[in-house]
């Protein structure tokens, strides 16, 4: 991705990367108290101007190289690391940010640099001179902000896709119901992403918890289809390959009918109505006997 084209003498591009480096110290300490900068709350003003001071040694860089208007320049690559942890830090104390207002931070940056970038060439009597500059310092500017947009955006799905994956492993948590006995209480629908995390979840528990019986409870799942079938039969089947049996409770007589319309072989599969009924079975099978006390013997003493 590329700006406007613009005509940048490769003279003019070193001359603005040579002013950026010996104003690099003055142009940091500026910097540090822009908007788009004090958005690192999670730093003092000191780690503040060394990361502005590095993003100016590395503009500089492709000021000097004469690639003002690619965002694939190799000095970028140290601005969009610098300013993805400042779009990470941002993001994670929950604070949006949009085109309009990245355009306007950006717009914040180049002003001090031009203020110095005149003061500098305050007695040059050479006008185009300073034009020249002034000019390629607002190309320079219009490409990080592209770079800035792109590095705040891909931090914003990065965010997205960690708390998506959080979230996949909330809603599927694995509970220890028994020595030997482990669950997952399934609850909404099942899709590919999530059955993954499901049968990752449950296995990791097979070996951790060394279950015989691992119970998939699916009363909460409100349909199941050919394809959640078939992603159910796989879990089953990765259990058993762990050395655990699998029970599936839960199954209502809605979606029971609809199995057996899909023409879907559940066969394999040991069954049972509900979570209680498929814990007492795994007790059985592993010799143990739960029963009630009288009531007189259950009470407080």
């Amino acid at each position: 991705m590329q700006v406007a084209e613009h005509d940048t003498a490769p003279g003019t591009a070193k001359e603005l990367g040579a002013f950026l480096e010996r104003r690099r110290e003055q142009i940091a300490q500026r910097w540090a108290d822009a908007a788009l900068f004090r958005t690192v709350f999670t730093v003092s003003r000191d780690e503040a101007v060394e990361a502005c001071k590095a993003v100016v040694d590395a503009l500089a860089d492709v000021a000097r190289s004469g690639q003002l208007e690619d965002v694939e320049a190799p000095g970028f690559g140290t601005v969009r690391d610098q300013l993805g942890r400042m779009a990470a830090a941002r993001a994670g104390v929950g604070v949006g940010v949009t085109p309009v207002q990245i355009a306007g931070e950006v717009a914040g940056l180049r002003e001090p640099v031009t203020a110095l970038l005149h003061a500098e060439f305050e007695d040059d009597a050479d006008d185009a001179r300073v034009t020249a500059c002034t000019q390629a310092l607002a190309v320079l500017t219009a490409t990080l902000r592209l770079v800035i947009m792109e590095t705040t955006v891909s931090a914003g799905e990065e965010l997205i896709a960690r708390q998506r994956q959080q979230l996949l492993e909330v809603a599927t948590p694995v509970i220890k119901l028994w020595d030997g006995v482990v669950a997952v209480p399934l609850i909404g629908t099942l899709d590919s992403a999530r059955s993954q995390v499901v049968m990752e979840s449950l296995l990791e528990a097979i070996v951790d918890q060394r279950a015989a019986y691992a119970i998939l409870d699916i009363t909460g799942v409100p349909t199941v289809d050919s394809l959640v079938a078939q992603h159910l039969m796989k879990t089953v089947a990765a259990a058993r390959l762990m050395g655990a049996e699998c029970i599936v409770s839960g199954i209502r007589p809605a979606i029971a009918q609809t199995i057996v319309q899909l023409g879907i072989d559940l066969g394999s599969i040991i069954t049972r109505a509900g979570l209680a009924d498929a814990l007492a079975y795994a007790l059985t099978q592993q010799g143990i006997v739960v029963s009630a006390r009288p009531f007189s013997e259950a009470g407080p003493r």
